[in-house]
Formats: C-alpha cells, sequence, structure tokens
C-alpha cells in the first residue's frame, strides 16, 4: 500500500492566510521527503478555511521544492471554467511537471463557489463530463476544433495556418494525456460509476463512513468492467484523517481537543452539511438518522488515531472491510502544533506503513 497526501485545505478561517499557505507548503515538501507517493490539492475559492483558489499554481511553486512527489489536482471544478482554458493550463503544467501528475477534475463541491460561477442549478455532472470530452479532444487531435455541446460552443476552423502553428492547442507532457481521477463523497456516487466507465483513476473523501466507501469500489469495479477496463483496485486512492502519536491516550487527548485541528475540520464541514441540508450521506453507519448526526461523531469514528501499532492495526482493519485499495492518503489538517503534526507524519510513514505493507505481504504470503 502507498501513503499519499490529500489536502482541501482546511485551516481554521480565524488564522492568517499567508501562513496557512506556508504551512501548507512545507507539509507537501515533509512528505516528498518522507516519502509519499502523492500529493493532492483542492481548488475554492469563496471559503477563508479553503482558500486555494489553484491548485495548478499551487503545485507550480512546489516542482522545485520536491524530487519524487506526484502532484495530483484534487480537484479542479470543471464546470467553473472554459474548458479550453484547463485543457491549456493543465498542458502547461504537465510540462512543468515533466509527467509528475494527475489530472483530479470534478463538478465541484462547495455552494458559495456554485453560486460565485452561477452553476447552483446547473446539471455539474453533465458539465463535467463535456468539459472532460473537450478537453481530452483538444489533447489527443489537432485542428480543426469542433464541439457543438450543451454547455460549450468550440470552434477554430479559420484561423488555422500550419506554417507558423496558428491555431494548435498546447499538448501535454505525457501522452495521450495525464492520467484523469475522479473524486466521490456520496454513497454508490454517479461521479465514481462515471470514472469507472472511462478507467478513470477513484479517489474516496476521507470525511464518509466506511460503508459509503466501500460502495466506491463496488460501483467503480461494476461500471468499468461493462466498459471492458480493468478492474484492479491499485488504482483506488482512499483518503482518511490520521493521527499518529506515541501512545494511544495522547493520540486520543489530541483528536478530542475542542477546537484542536482535528475537532475544528470536522466542525467545520458538520456545519457544512447542516446547512446544506445534506447530513444524510455523511452518517457513520448506513441507515442512522442523520438528525442526530454530530460533529463529534465525525471526528471520532472517520479518523484513524493512536500509537503507531495501533494505527497500523486500524488501517488494516480498514482495508479488510472495504477491500484492497493502493494508496491510502493521509488528510493534511491545520498546523496550529507544527510539532505535532509533523511528527505524526513521520511516524505514519517511518513507523505505520512499514508495519501495514508487511502484514500484507505476509496475508499474501500465506495465501
Amino acid at each position: 500500500m502507498k501513503l499519499g497526501l490529500f489536502m482541501m485545505p482546511i485551516h481554521n478561517h480565524a488564522r492568517d492566510y499567508h501562513q496557512t499557505l506556508m504551512e501548507d507548503i512545507d507539509a507537501i515538501v515533509l512528505a516528498d521527503r518522507l516519502g509519499f507517493s502523492e500529493a493532492w490539492v483542492g481548488e475554492h475559492y469563496s471559503s477563508k478555511s479553503e482558500q486555494i483558489t489553484s491548485p495548478l499554481l499551487f503545485l507550480s511553486h512546489l516542482l522545485p521544492q520536491t524530487e519524487r512527489i506526484v502532484c495530483g489536482t484534487g480537484v479542479i471544478c470543471l464546470p467553473q471554467y472554459h474548458p479550453a482554458v484547463t485543457a491549456g493550463q493543465i498542458a502547461l503544467f504537465d510540462h512543468l511537471a515533466k509527467g509528475r501528475y494527475i489530472a483530479g477534475v470534478g463538478p465541484g463541491g462547495l455552494a458559495p463557489d456554485f453560486e460565485l460561477f452561477g452553476v447552483m442549478e446547473a446539471d455539474r455532472n453533465a458539465m463535467m463530463v463535456e468539459a472532460i470530452d473537450i478537453m481530452t479532444d483538444i489533447w489527443t487531435s489537432d485542428p480543426p476544433y469542433e464541439f457543438d455541446g450543451e454547455y460549450w460552443k468550440i470552434s477554430l476552423k479559420d484561423w488555422i495556418y500550419d506554417d507558423i502553428g496558428l491555431g494548435y492547442m498546447a499538448k501535454p507532457y505525457q501522452k495521450p494525456h495525464p492520467p484523469i481521477a475522479v473524486s466521490a463523497m456520496s454513497p454508490f456516487s454517479g461521479s465514481i460509476r462515471f470514472a469507472g466507465s472511462r478507467g478513470y483513476i477513484p479517489i474516496s473523501a476521507n470525511f464518509i463512513g466506511t460503508w459509503s466507501v466501500k460502495s466506491h469500489w463496488e460501483v467503480y469495479a461494476e461500471a468499468a468492467a461493462k466498459a471492458g477496463h480493468p478492474t484492479d483496485p491499485e488504482i483506488w486512492r482512499v483518503a482518511r484523517n490520521i493521527h499518529v502519536d506515541e501512545t494511544d491516550a495522547a493520540a486520543e487527548a489530541f483528536v478530542k481537543t475542542d477546537e484542536a485541528s482535528t475537532d475544528w475540520y470536522f466542525s467545520y464541514l458538520f456545519r457544512i452539511f447542516e446547512r446544506g441540508d445534506m447530513k444524510g450521506p455523511f452518517v457513520v453507519n448506513q441507515g442512522d438518522d442523520p438528525a442526530a448526526l454530530r460533529h463529534e461523531a465525525l471526528r471520532d469514528n472517520f479518523t484513524l488515531y493512536g500509537s503507531p501499532e495501533t494505527v497500523a492495526e486500524k488501517i488494516l482493519a480498514l482495508r479488510d472491510e472495504i477491500g484492497h485499495f493502493g494508496t491510502l492518503m493521509l488528510t493534511a489538517q491545520d498546523w496550529t502544533d507544527r510539532e505535532r503534526m509533523t511528527r505524526s507524519m513521520s511516524l505514519l510513514a517511518d513507523e505505520v506503513m512499514p508495519r501495514v505493507n508487511a502484514a500484507i505481504g505476509a496475508n499474501a504470503a500465506a495465501g
């Protein structure tokens, strides 16, 4: 099992914006040094707690500061942009990264962003699919370009001059294009079904119950098999909040401290779910009453915490429950306690994951 990093990011909105950006940079640099395989960064415009407005721009800053870690956009919200713009920006970044990039895309997930960009009432999933079709056409073909879609009309046919390269769109470094990934947070997600039908990388969100995460691979594998794509779960990324400390007691005390980074993380998300009247998909167990849901239940049940031994056991239990997956993605949190958070990352990489992979290897050898 590989280890990745996923950051929306979520910070306490009262903190200094510049300082939190510098901490996010430091977290990815540390992840690269610790051998994390991937770092995914989200995109939001209208929340003071989640204000990386361009993951491509942010990750561009990190390319010369990292050596091996693969950069992922987690995700670019396609309904908010003209597809030709997104296609060109991704192609450029892929070259700057020399292929160290996965194009995570999605329909978006933040209501004020939908309002801001005028897509609140739109079929954003349909817009995402149409945008991907336009982008992949641009990446894999030469002009003329003609796309008569429901949401975008694209025409480039008159100003094409081969002798000076006019009318040609940028092509990515990776051929035919970077791997495409799609994230999901709802049980039996339509986004994951779409990902399976195209053979794209599936990413399961961290703030949902394991019953919902398990449904993602079931839906993905069914759609992938039907479309003739491989159904190897090694492609599956699963994100979770994780806190590792020297002892179980120390880890639990930190996770359950009011307003500390884990508590703030889930308190913030819970308030969004509550005000959007959408607590149903986020219940701990399938069939639970959404009205009874509290942020403490999300915090305590969706976080893997404890000593290295305990966290390793919890990761293996997660794998037993939902099935095999290829990459576990640590969800980044606020670095209000920098020493504690860096220690947790180090313990996860250096002590937890070797235990996990040794156990997986032993089980495989035993048949």
